[in-house]
């Protein structure tokens, strides 16, 4: 009887397994099936379409109740001062056009979900559902805290990134030639993410009146990233002394190429140290161990053993 258990589990095993692998077959295959209908028609937009949009709904029934708890949430305000709030929302891009009293508010209600969502786990006696009363307001109060300064560094990183190609791109058209603000409109074009964002609402603030003065500096106020920063910058000061705009363009391209490589050389320099104290404190240790032990087991059960010299 016994045996016939041991073979059904081992057989059970085996057979999930193979369930398992197949069904991961079946997926792989599926995905490439379906990004080959994408690219030869644009048979999927409509189901990313309804994806976002039940996405957006789930967010705007979020922000209703957030708009509630707004005053409340103005006044629990740990780790998120107001002013710091406005912040994160423009670096950040504010994909979901949150307002400063919103955010607050959805802060409230995530704790609130949060508390119940514990208080539901230890009533259904769900394992470590005691913790769960009290991390999951917390999780739930500082999650869209995290979130959005996540959101706002990878933004600013994007920026970065792009930033050397750009400025090469334009100054080439305005070496060409061409005015500013028409290179600006005509190279965002083939570019995506941050950089396009904040230059498109650059030339609409331009296109309104606003002075290219205020314009240069919103753009400051809206980005820390430090070469952005020094682009803009450059551009105010070229603007007020009347310096070649093409050749500030070529400059800063120059500047954060090399200061990039400086970088690399920096991140380099600073991971001998580290790999110098995991040898020291992991490989070594380890390595010793693994010796001495060798010649302890063979001081006890070698051909030279200390018990046959002492006839033991």
């Amino acid at each position: 009887m016994d045996a016939i258990i041991i073979l059904s589990i081992i057989l059970f095993w085996i057979t999930f397994v193979i369930a398992i692998r197949h069904y991961s077959v079946y997926i792989k295959e599926k995905r490439m099936l379906l990004e080959h209908v994408s690219d030869v028609t644009d048979v999927n937009a409509f189901d990313k379409k309804v994806r976002k949009k039940n996405k957006t709904s789930l967010f705007e029934k979020l922000t209703k109740y957030a708009d509630e708890f707004a005053d409340l949430g103005q006044r629990i305000n740990f780790f998120s001062e107001n002013h710091d709030v406005k912040e994160w929302l423009e670096k950040s891009g504010n994909k979901y056009g949150l307002t400063v009293e919103r955010f607050q508010g959805l802060k409230i209600v995530l704790l609130l979900i949060g508390f119940i969502a514990g208080f539901l786990s230890f009533v259904i006696g769900l394992p470590f559902s005691q913790y769960a009363i009290i991390f999951n307001p917390i999780i739930g109060y500082f999650l869209p805290i995290i979130l959005v300064r996540n959101q706002a560094k990878k933004r600013q990183e994007a920026l970065r990134q792009d930033l050397p190609d750009f400025l090469d791109t334009i100054s080439t058209s305005l070496q060409a030639g061409v005015s500013l603000d028409q290179a600006l409109r005509e190279v965002i074009r083939f570019f995506e993410g941050p950089l396009k964002e904040e230059f498109s609402r650059f030339n609409h603030e331009i296109d309104l009146g606003v002075q290219r003065e205020t314009a240069y500096r919103n753009l400051l106020n809206r980005n820390d990233n430090p070469e952005f920063q020094s682009l803009i910058k450059s551009l105010l000061q070229g603007l007020k002394l009347g310096v070649p705009i093409a050749t500030t363009f070529k400059v800063q391209a120059e500047d954060m190429r090399q200061f990039r490589e400086e970088q690399v050389k920096e991140l380099a320099a600073k991971a001998s140290p580290k790999v110098t104290l995991v040898t020291t404190f992991v490989v070594a240790p380890v390595s010793i161990l693994m010796i001495a032990g060798l010649m302890l087991l063979n001081l006890i059960y070698g051909e030279n053993s200390i018990f046959k010299l002492l006839n033991l």
